[in-house]
């Protein structure tokens, strides 16, 4: 059997999940693709698990798909496209409940870049590198690249970034909007990990009904948004948590949340 290429570090509410292919720069293969989804279920079905943690090596986050693969996803892609490009996978991001939070070191290129979007928030060290350059390669983005950086960074940088396959730097991506923070070269999985326990402290109903309705925006009209969002209060509103945290807050006291 081959040696995992994504390990999982769990640490009780906060499980770190490390993409772990140095020889290959963190490229995304089957195997990448199929373990990270793995993983993602697992974090799911786990109700201990209230954030998590998307890395890389100190080094390279992830240098994008791997373009040795090509001829064999380019045959499956006739008979599965969904799975020859990934689709389990992003579609595993995609419907994640919980907070995911990408820590960037290095590159972020192609498919890392569109890993990095598909979290929620993104970290980023000071000598991490963003950019889509499968233009150059006589393809475009297939994990959601040109739907999500439109949404991050809006059309004008977004059409730069996809045209021309130019990367762009940390400071430049938080600027636009890509990247919620930068974070000293080295330091982007402490930070992370950091940010996803003061997370992990909160209401998780509370986390995952704000992620739901924070999504609706991207997905519908803002009169719709807003009704979306006006439900999931009210869901909140009546939960056990709600109830906690008003009285933890009365009694001058730490809330216990249970997620109900």
């Amino acid at each position: 059997m081959s040696a995992p290429v994504v390990t999982a570090d769990d640490r009780g509410a906060v499980v770190v999940l490390r993409i772990d292919r140095p020889e290959a720069h963190n490229a995304l293969d089957r195997q990448v693709m199929a373990e990270l989804t793995e993983h993602l279920h697992a974090c799911r079905s786990d109700g201990a698990v209230r954030a998590v943690v998307l890395t890389g090596s100190e080094r390279t986050f992830c240098a994008g798909a791997d373009i040795t693969a090509f001829d064999a996803l380019r045959a499956e892609a006739l008979i599965g496209p969904h799975e020859a490009s990934g689709g389990a996978m992003w579609a595993a991001l995609r419907s994640f409940p919980a907070p995911l939070i990408a820590a960037v070191e290095g590159v972020a290129f192609g498919g890392g870049c569109e890993l990095a979007l598909a979290c929620d928030t993104v970290i980023a060290g000071a000598g991490a590198r963003f950019a889509v350059p499968e233009v150059r390669l006589g393809v475009i983005p297939g994990g959601g690249g040109t739907q999500r950086l439109v949404h991050a960074v809006g059309k004008a940088k977004a059409m730069a970034m996809l045209m021309t396959g130019d990367a762009i730097d940390a400071r430049a991506a938080e600027t636009a909007g890509l990247v919620a923070e930068v974070v000293p070269a080295g330091t982007a999985c402490a930070a992370a990990v950091a940010m996803a326990e003061r997370i992990a402290a909160n209401s998780p109903l509370a986390v995952a009904l704000a992620k739901d309705a924070a999504y609706a925006a991207l997905d519908s009209s803002l009169a719709q948004g807003l009704e979306y969002e006006r439900r999931n209060f009210h869901v909140a509103l009546r939960s056990d948590d709600c109830h906690e945290g008003q009285r933890a807050f009365l009694d001058k006291r730490p809330p216990h949340f249970t997620g109900r």
